[in-house]
């Protein structure tokens, strides 16, 4: 453990006193006991599959993703998405009207969107200009009231990852906590950072079923960190925050690896095509390079090629008004189907 952090020093302090709220399923916590009859929550009693609340644990989920990722199931926390897992760490450590955050744009709009919406300071620090971060100036930006840094990795929407040195780094000489969003981890060649978190105790790792899993429409977050971190943030959290469809698509899903893996395998090969075909578009001035599943590339007049694609149907992100970002396009990678429509549509506007 760092001698450097203590957790004790980034809870709110009406979060280390507060007593949280106990339902009717924290209270009685054995689901698997049959032929029980459940009068304590005030629920319709006319079963059909979902007139119970579901598990406010999710008990079962996060023992499937606890042996999946190698690590204790009490180092998880499941959202309704991954904003409000987010959303939940600057409720629990960071004060309104007191505390700041430090971003690094161009990066996931949310984090800047949840620092507004609970009154905290947001301080950006633009990348550099190969979109790492700058880190004399992060940290010449810390201050005694800073208790997050953010970090997205590979980012949204440059594509790239951070280097192992700068996260290091941050980890070892910011006394806050260091957030790494991985949401786009699963089409990186790059280590999940979570292998670390036994050695970081301010490490704090959000990843995502939305993107690598397809299950988008179910809104499930997850948040890795130490036992401590997870604690305080169960401690705010709604109660059934996750809920009883959610569940089991996901356990559902995460039962078929083999047809995951495939998924990621065939978006990774289309990136490589797509990456491929944009060479030979005229108007295309510089493609990044991406560990993610989108790519963004320089154009030359990102608002006029934006609505060239919105006539042919197809919809793309236009990111020029990011910092660095000046007429650039996110493109999401999508089937071979959809992906050769794109080319085609590229190709023939003039």
């Amino acid at each position: 453990m760092k001698s450097n952090f203590d957790i004790n020093n980034l809870v709110r302090l009406n979060v280390k006193t507060m007593k949280p709220y106990s339902s009717a399923r924290d209270e009685f916590k054995d689901f698997d006991t049959a032929n029980m009859i459940f009068l304590d929550a005030n629920e319709n009693p006319f079963e059909n599959g979902v007139n119970r609340y579901p598990d406010p644990q999710q008990t079962s989920l996060k023992s499937v993703l606890a042996k999946k990722k190698n690590i204790e199931t009490n180092q998880i926390l499941l959202g309704n998405g991954s904003d409000e897992v987010l959303d939940l760490l600057f409720r629990a450590f960071c004060e309104p009207k007191i505390d700041n955050v430090i971003t690094l744009p161009p990066t996931y709009g949310m984090y800047g969107v949840l620092a507004n919406i609970n009154a905290v300071e947001n301080k950006e620090i633009v990348l550099s200009d190969d979109f790492q971060p700058q880190i004399e100036k992060i940290m010449a930006a810390v201050n005694e009231n800073t208790k997050m840094i953010f970090l997205c990795s590979p980012n949204n929407p440059t594509g790239n990852s951070f280097s192992d040195e700068s996260v290091a780094y941050l980890l070892q000489n910011f006394k806050g906590l260091i957030v790494i969003d991985e949401a786009y981890i699963d089409f990186s060649k790059k280590e999940s950072w979570i292998n670390e978190l036994d050695e970081y105790p301010n490490l704090v790792i959000t990843q995502t079923l939305s993107k690598a899993y397809g299950l988008a429409g179910i809104r499930l977050g997850i948040c890795y960190g130490s036992s401590e971190v997870i604690a305080v943030l169960n401690k705010i959290k709604p109660p059934y925050n996750v809920n009883e469809l959610s569940q089991k698509r996901a356990l559902d899903r995460l039962a078929s690896p083999d047809q995951i893996k495939s998924e990621i395998n065939s978006i990774i090969a289309q990136r490589i095509d797509l990456l491929n075909a944009l060479l030979d578009v005229k108007f295309v001035e510089k493609i990044y390079p991406s560990e993610a599943n989108f790519i963004l590339v320089k154009v030359d007049d990102a608002n006029k090629r934006y609505a060239d694609l919105i006539v042919r149907g197809i919809v793309i992100r236009n990111r020029t008004t990011q910092p660095l970002c000046n007429n650039t396009l996110r493109l999401t990678v999508g089937t071979e189907v959809e992906n050769q429509k794109l080319i085609a549509a590229l190709k023939e506007i003039n």
